[in-house]
């Protein structure tokens, strides 16, 4: 397994907007190609030009190696309106298929849990899929705690 890049920067999509449509297209690929009524991609595009400022919520993050995209992270006030209660969301963490395996997820991961605390979050919710490449397994190994029904959480309190 190779390690992660050298020069791993993971930055605010709104300080490189030169991403936005890569980042779209990252997100609409990965989770929305196939689903009926899902996001669009021009919808993504739009979403994420406005996604507010540095210190509020919906935030997008893209890693970057190269000075190219090869990964995004973002976080949303919520992901389920069954669960209105819960926030914030990790949602749509992304790596490109060649960079998986290299710890450019985790760190993207570790980054988004930091700047969760830093917005006053104790707890960081997401949403799971059941996908053979092991996703759960994945954020179980970061330690979000499996709640049943595609529902992961982690407390970002220290023990």
């Amino acid at each position: 397994m190779d390690r992660l890049p050298a020069d791993l920067r993971i930055d605010h999509l709104l300080r490189t907007p030169e991403h936005v449509e890569t980042v779209a297209r990252m997100i609409h690929r990965e989770f929305w190609v196939g689903v009926p009524g899902g996001l669009t991609e021009e919808f993504l595009v739009d979403h994420l030009r406005h996604t507010g400022d540095l210190q509020r919520l919906p935030l997008s993050w893209v890693a970057l190696s190269g000075g190219q995209p090869i990964g995004t992270v973002n976080l949303i006030d919520n992901d389920d309106a069954k669960r209105a209660h819960l926030h914030p969301w990790l949602a749509a963490m992304v790596v490109l298929e060649p960079w998986r395996g290299r710890g450019i997820g985790t760190r993207s991961l570790a980054f988004a849990e930091r700047m969760a605390r830093e917005l006053g979050a104790t707890t960081l919710h997401l949403e799971a899929s059941r996908r053979a490449d092991g996703p759960v397994s994945f954020y179980a190994q970061c330690g979000f705690r499996d709640r049943g029904y595609l529902l992961m959480s982690k407390s970002l309190t220290a023990d």
